[in-house]
């Protein structure tokens, strides 16, 4: 029996809860997860990527849940999901995508996978890159010491 894949997708620049709660979602909905990290250059619907991409790629591999971590193409999105063949792929509660221009863009690739949206990850506040880096600013700004 054909092992059932799921793709993840995300930046992961700063990695908190919320990324391992969608990861470890994801998960359950098959038997192996691939996630593909954005590559620097793509990221352009949000600051610029302060890790980078090879650092936050390995840095995602080295989580439990995934089996398989790789970078995004340079320049088709698609790309690494037709090398992949996902049976579901998976976009986290904040992604910008649209769900159903997602599928109609999968099904234009005659790509054949179940789209899903991971729920938002509830415990706690430090679940989002945007308020940790919030955060440092607000408990160090201009203090040195580190």
């Amino acid at each position: 029996m054909t092992p059932r894949r799921v793709v993840a997708t995300g930046t992961f620049d700063i990695l908190h809860p919320g990324h391992l709660y969608y990861l470890l979602e994801s998960k359950k909905l098959g038997d192996e997860l691939f996630v593909i990290v954005a590559r620097d250059a793509n990221v352009k619907h949000k600051p610029h990527p302060i890790v980078p991409e090879e650092q936050r790629r390995a840095m995602i591999a080295a989580l439990k849940p995934v089996d398989h971590a790789i970078l995004g193409d340079p320049t088709d999105m698609f790309r690494p999901i037709e090398e992949i063949h996902p049976d579901v792929i998976t976009i986290g509660f904040n992604q910008y995508f649209n769900e159903d221009n997602l599928k109609r863009q999968l099904a234009e690739r005659e790509l054949c996978a179940e789209v899903v949206r991971i729920g938002r990850y509830e415990d706690g506040d430090l679940a989002s890159s945007r308020l940790i880096v919030q955060r440092i600013i607000e408990a160090r700004g201009s203090d040195q010491r580190g």
